[in-house]
């Protein structure tokens, strides 16, 4: 026969975790009731944060007018072939035509071969330098070179 003081042991062990799982068991429906809560508002979060994102690029868009630069770009294609002849018909070198278009001479090179083509800045200089002559084209040149001092 079982001793008593075991068996009481183990039966008030019993009813004890009971107790103690009944007391609790409101405490965890609520812990699992908060996160649902607590996922739910981050992923309505992140959703606002998207959609107000979304919002700013699109009324900056509209806000932002566009500057004359811009303006004046708008119905200005590029060409490959005219900025070869122009280069040709100032008589210039790959090296001299891009110091008066402020690009590398590599870069006119690869402009040429429509391995490139220019962004809005290099565009609109290219613009700039298409009406002039060679004169100017000179002299706008020389204006950009450094001079060398003689010793």
């Amino acid at each position: 026969m079982p001793n008593i003081a075991v068996v009481i042991k183990a039966e008030i062990a019993r009813l004890a975790k009971r107790e103690a799982k009944s007391a609790t068991l409101d405490l965890k429906r609520a812990s699992v009731r908060y996160r649902t809560e607590i996922a739910k508002l981050k992923r309505f979060l992140g959703q606002q944060q998207r959609e107000i994102k979304l919002l700013k690029s699109q009324t900056a868009r509209q806000q932002a007018p566009q500057s004359d630069s811009e303006a004046e770009l708008d119905g200005v294609r590029f060409s490959a072939r005219s900025v070869k002849a122009q280069r040709s018909r100032l008589g210039l070198s790959a090296a001299d035509y891009g110091k008066l278009v402020g690009v590398s001479p590599l870069t006119i090179y690869n402009w040429e071969q429509k391995k490139s083509s220019p962004r809005k800045a290099q565009l609109a200089a290219l613009v700039a330098v298409r009406g002039i002559g060679k004169r100017e084209a000179l002299k706008r040149l020389a204006e950009l070179t450094p001079r060398k001092k003689a010793r």
